[in-house]
């Protein structure tokens, strides 16, 4: 873990764990499994996800992925965790806390994916509702905001689920799959969290 030490706003770094996922920062032990459930599930993740750089499942592109998440959890910028399916041990997925926004802001976007083998068995929903406490307590955070594809009716599901209320529509948001595209905004706020 050496490529993540030196954190910024937890000594130790958390191990969340909910009903059926385990959640913790990326390891260079993570490398094999990460780039075969990726590679795997390429075509199932290119619809919703960025395009991918040609070297993406390469060691090295993954040690400059570590040495950024590194910086970015030292810098209080970002909080990236791999899912790890309780039930057998198996990497699922990945669920980032980015854009963090401090002073009288005090929110974080929240994004994820699942492994195509791992999808619609309830992971990424267990992962969000397991990573809201720590926004909201560990990382003292009052809002949690996240972005869908209209289009993508199982990430909206989750959200709507774990507590998220639609705020609007934001045009040509993302640059998903090479192009601009519309996103429907969710957010959470801790209040939310407490009323649940």
């Amino acid at each position: 873990m050496a490529l993540l030490s030196g954190l910024s706003r937890a000594e130790t770094p958390p191990d969340l764990t909910g009903a059926k996922v385990r959640m913790r920062y990326p390891q260079p032990s993570d490398f094999d499994e990460w780039a075969e459930l990726r590679g795997l599930s390429r075509a199932f993740l290119t619809p919703w996800e960025p395009t991918w750089p040609h070297d993406d499942l390469t060691k090295p592109a993954f040690r400059r992925r570590l040495r950024r998440y590194a910086r970015d959890i030292r810098e209080d910028r970002a909080y990236p965790f791999f899912l790890f399916e309780s039930a057998t041990g198996h990497l699922c997925g990945g669920l980032t806390l980015s854009n963090m926004r401090r002073g009288v802001a005090q929110s974080c976007s929240m994004g994820y994916w699942a492994g195509e083998r791992f999808a619609g068995k309830g992971l990424v929903s267990d992962a969000v509702r397991t990573v809201l406490p720590f926004c909201f307590g560990g990382l003292g955070l009052h809002r949690v905001e996240a972005a869908c594809l209209e289009s993508n009716g199982p990430s909206r599901h989750v959200l709507s689920a774990c507590g998220f209320r639609e705020e609007g529509l934001a045009r040509k948001y993302l640059r998903i799959d090479g192009a601009w595209r519309d996103h429907v905004l969710y957010a959470i706020l801790d209040e939310d969290l407490r009323l649940r």
